[in-house]
């Protein structure tokens, strides 16, 4: 029975990606993903992403955002993207393959920054979905608390740090930890974001 409801649930899985608008319109404009276009509306909202920045993009496979950021900041700017999930090469964007809990990994991520604080820290990080929210709630937080930890190692003062959550369980306490520590932060619910997701995505500006 499980295993017919995972059927199920795959198929209505592939029949909603293929008829999404969003991931034609990615296909066609050679986008890797529909996230693509959830960082470009929240960059016509924000003005992210400029010219020579310096960006840090976690949890970045496929490289649907690193793939904006690069076109963005351009060769004069650095994007250092990171994940445990390979992801194909793109121009102006170095990528990292591991996990940055590890020491090895988070010392190759400072390296690829080099001696300059970060304009950008972004995070789309999401834990592999069971359906189950009491499990994948927590995880889905733990990823945030650590995309958190990252961007208050690397980030400059006037940084941005644009962060995926989901609400439910454990949402309002990440954001009050987020309005401790930046003196601005506002929530963005993109259009190319599905209905049905609970996601939202916190960005964070001013470190204090």
């Amino acid at each position: 029975m499980a295993k017919s409801s995972r059927s199920k649930s795959s198929k209505a899985w592939l029949k909603e990606h293929f008829n999404d608008p969003w991931v034609a319109k990615a296909q066609a404009e050679g986008y890797r993903s529909r996230a693509s276009y959830k960082l470009l509306e929240m960059h016509e909202k924000d003005k992210l992403l400029r010219p020579g920045m310096s960006v840090l993009d976690l949890g970045a496979a496929p490289g649907g955002w690193s793939q904006v950021a690069g076109q963005l900041v351009g060769s004069r700017g650095t994007v250092v993207a990171s994940d445990i999930l390979a992801m194909d090469a793109l121009p102006d964007v170095t990528f990292i393959l591991g996990d940055f809990r590890e020491d090895a990994v988070y010392e190759q991520i400072l390296a690829a920054l080099g001696d300059r604080r970060v304009d950008l820290v972004m995070s789309d990080m999401a834990p592999n979905m069971s359906g189950n929210n009491a499990v994948d709630l927590p995880r889905a937080m733990y990823l945030a608390e650590l995309a958190l930890d990252m961007a208050e190692r690397v980030l400059e003062p006037d940084g941005h740090f644009l962060v995926k959550v989901f609400q439910g369980e454990g949402f309002d306490a990440y954001r009050k930890t987020l309005q401790d520590r930046f003196r601005r932060v506002v929530s963005r619910k993109p259009a190319a974001s599905r209905a049905r997701s609970t996601e939202v995505y916190q960005l964070a500006t001013g470190l204090k």
